[in-house]
């Protein structure tokens, strides 16, 4: 049986290793003056790597053991990476609609369209989406560095 530190410590480096995936993924949609269908499948690339390094690590190993770990810290770890997938979830509310209208408008065939002008929402969807993803990544730090006291408390601490 392999130790629980172990992979404790595995979890936590591919939750730590998806940060630059996730970082680099937002800083393509930042940096582009102009979203066309290939950088939005670019920045998709790395989000999607990054948040499968984050999610399997929490399905696979962290929720299954959260009942074993009922501690205050625990549940405020808890309580910070539901809270960073909601918010993810609120973002995709506006993403797909954003999508929507943009495949309908043949906005990412098109550099010259206007976003904000193909559709009466867009402003709202958008706003949804910055809000979604910038408080995903406020609350996903935040769950990271809790996590990372976690491991190094239950799991470090006593190899120092």
């Amino acid at each position: 049986m392999v130790d629980p530190s172990v992979i404790a410590t595995l979890a936590g480096l591919s939750v730590t290793a998806s940060l630059p995936f996730l970082l680099y993924g937002a800083w393509i949609m930042i940096d582009a003056e102009t979203v066309t269908w290939n950088v939005l499948m670019h920045h998709l690339r790395y989000i999607v790597v990054g948040l499968t390094l984050t999610t399997v690590p929490i399905v696979g190993w962290m929720i299954p053991r959260i009942l074993e770990q009922l501690t205050g810290l625990a549940v405020f770890h808890a309580f910070l990476g539901l809270q960073a997938y909601a918010l993810l979830g609120f973002a995709l509310t506006g993403i797909v609609r954003i999508l929507q209208a943009k495949r309908n408008a043949d906005a990412y065939d098109d550099p010259t369209v206007d976003i904000d002008e193909i559709h009466e929402d867009m402003g709202h969807w958008r706003s949804r989406l910055r809000v979604g993803v910038a408080g995903f990544m406020v609350l996903w730090i935040c769950a990271w560095l809790t996590g990372l006291y976690r491991l190094y408390t239950l799991h470090l601490a006593s190899l120092v």
